[in-house]
């Protein structure tokens, strides 16, 4: 019998997440039987609370999917060359799985130059130039993590994705992009609106599938959405109430939403979990892709 008190027009990304964990977590038990497995590695640069919340996040759900985990904090002051010599050490390292590169970085650090210094076959987040290039050619084993999650968080409606018609709000090179062409990929048909694009709403209700990443509170409302249509929110806006208090809302009005379309991602708890379990699937593809051209046994 199903719970009363779940709404299941809310796709509940800790689940989602749970289930990927596990089987991440079944793949490593059988790889560890053969010696240790390599760890992953993530580096922050500078001191910041947001940053800590999201590598806390990460060491749980490495503990959860049996991957070693270490957080490496590199001070404020340290300079670009001194940053690429130690990614250059790590990417000889066969101790190191995966690098995972914190953000935001100090404003002296150059964060593209960085990703693009991480090898591909250590890049779990997927943010190497290599590993979005690699997407065009519908090789997505080592997408970004944000963008894979919003893909598994659609075929968790059951849907098949060939002809779909998706629209894509937003275009950033780390969310955005990527999504339309996973999607593409998958058969969709993509449709990607920006800042500059006219009647944002005309295109949105047309929409089997609206993915929205643009950082505005609430800027999807019902009378944007087509009726059934799944909503996938990337957005993460701190708001503050009229009680003071502070609180993360998403780029949709999900309470609306939810009303009209098939489904919605809720904020919190629905994409920000699966990313954080794609990072580890793609430390799992890692190690087997190290694995097939000889670097571990």
């Amino acid at each position: 019998m199903k719970d009363a008190h779940i709404d299941h027009r809310l796709i509940d990304g800790k689940a989602v997440m749970s289930r990927i964990l596990d089987e991440v977590s079944a793949y490593f038990v059988q790889a560890a039987i053969g010696g240790r497995v390599a760890r992953l590695v993530s580096v922050s640069i500078g001191d910041s609370p947001e940053v800590a919340v999201y590598v806390r996040n990460q060491a749980r759900a490495a503990v959860k999917a049996g991957i070693r985990f270490d957080q490496e904090l590199w001070s404020n002051e340290v300079s670009q060359d001194e940053c690429k010599q130690l990614i250059s050490e790590m990417n000889d390292d066969p101790e190191v799985l995966g690098i995972i590169l914190q953000r935001p970085v100090p404003d002296h650090i150059n964060v593209r130059s960085l990703q693009s210094a991480i090898h591909p076959l250590k890049d779990v987040e997927g943010m190497n130039p290599a590993s979005i290039g690699n997407i065009v050619y519908s090789d997505m084993a080592l997408a970004p993590c944000t963008a894979a999650a919003a893909v598994t968080l659609i075929k968790e409606t059951g849907l098949d994705l060939k002809g779909l018609e998706v629209v894509m709000i937003g275009h950033s090179e780390i969310v955005g992009k990527p999504v339309a062409l996973l999607l593409m990929a998958e058969g969709a048909t993509v449709t990607v609106c920006h800042h500059m694009t006219r009647s944002l709403a005309i295109h949105s209700r047309r929409a089997d599938v609206l993915v929205v990443a643009v950082g505005k509170p609430h800027l999807i409302g019902a009378e944007m959405v087509k009726p059934g249509a799944v909503v996938i929110d990337i957005g993460i806006n701190h708001v503050v109430g009229s009680d003071g208090k502070s609180r993360i809302v998403g780029d949709v009005d999900t309470s609306a939403v939810k009303e009209i379309a098939g489904w919605v991602t809720p904020v919190p708890g629905g994409v920000g979990p699966v990313t954080v379990a794609m990072l580890m699937r793609n430390a799992m593809t890692a190690h087997q892709r190290q694995q097939a051209v000889g670097w571990i046994q």
